[in-house]
């Protein structure tokens, strides 16, 4: 249980973090293995699952490489995720290999879970869209983001409690609550969709091609990379190797 899976709390609570939890998988890299044999071995490819994929590992470089990319989504993940609502609407741009259902402000009363930002959050933007840099900023500058962010969000719930009750329906009064609200889906990708997330979500030295992604769906791909890595080590190595590009 997280910090907000309460019971709704009868005053604001703030975070700076985001939670990402791996609930169910049918994930390995002997599943990419598999799958990619049966162009060669037929029916037979299926003895591959009972085969120690470490020995394998060439084949999955050489699919990474090449770019080979069917074999990379036959596995599925699911997590749940807890960020505020404006990472979600990013993270719903990935459309293709992802399957997506949210929390509804329609059928329950939302909780008053709101985001700000940590201490080491940069927070100055430099530079012109498309060519910008983001800065560290004072501890004045995050003192009063954190101020007026809370100030803001204490405001635009309490006038949703107040519509709530006057006997106004929650899919009206939820309009006035803000895009840094804690939301929570469950999202569930391949390998392969997963990829292409993380290539476009997280900023890497090592990445063929650079990325310039909002810090906070950042945290959310971080999780879901480590979740990731552990239950296909040898296809998140390829993907690592080859200059983190999706096949």
């Amino acid at each position: 249980m997280t910090e907000h899976d309460e019971a709704t709390p009868t005053e604001p609570v703030f975070l700076n973090d985001v939670t990402v939890t791996l609930v169910k998988h049918a994930a390995s890299d002997a599943d990419v293995l598999f799958a990619a044999r049966v162009s060669t071995a037929g029916e037979g490819s299926i003895e591959e699952l009972n085969k120690d994929p470490e020995k394998s590992k060439g084949l999955i470089n050489y699919l990474m490489r090449d770019r080979h990319g069917t074999p990379f989504e036959h596995n599925s993940m699911t997590f749940l995720v807890q960020a505020p609502i404006f990472v979600f609407r990013e993270f719903h741009r990935h459309r293709a290999g992802w399957s997506y259902n949210e929390e509804s402000g329609r059928y329950r009363e939302l909780q008053p879970v709101f985001y700000t930002p940590a201490a080491d959050r940069r927070l100055v933007q430099r530079g012109r869209p498309g060519k910008y840099e983001f800065a560290e900023g004072t501890p004045e500058q995050h003192k009063q983001a954190v101020y007026v962010m809370e100030s803001a969000y204490r405001h635009s719930f309490a006038a949703y409690r107040e519509m709530l009750a006057a006997g106004i329906a929650r899919e009206v009064a939820r309009a006035v609550l803000p895009v840094g609200l804690f939301s929570s889906m469950y999202a569930t990708c391949n390998a392969r969709s997963l990829m292409h997330f993380l290539s476009l979500r997280t900023k890497k030295d090592n990445a063929k091609v650079p990325s310039f992604p909002q810090r906070e769906i950042e945290m959310v791909a971080e999780r879901m990379e480590t979740a990731w890595a552990a239950l296909m080590p040898l296809t998140h190595a390829a993907f690592e190797a080859h200059g983190r590009v999706a096949p």
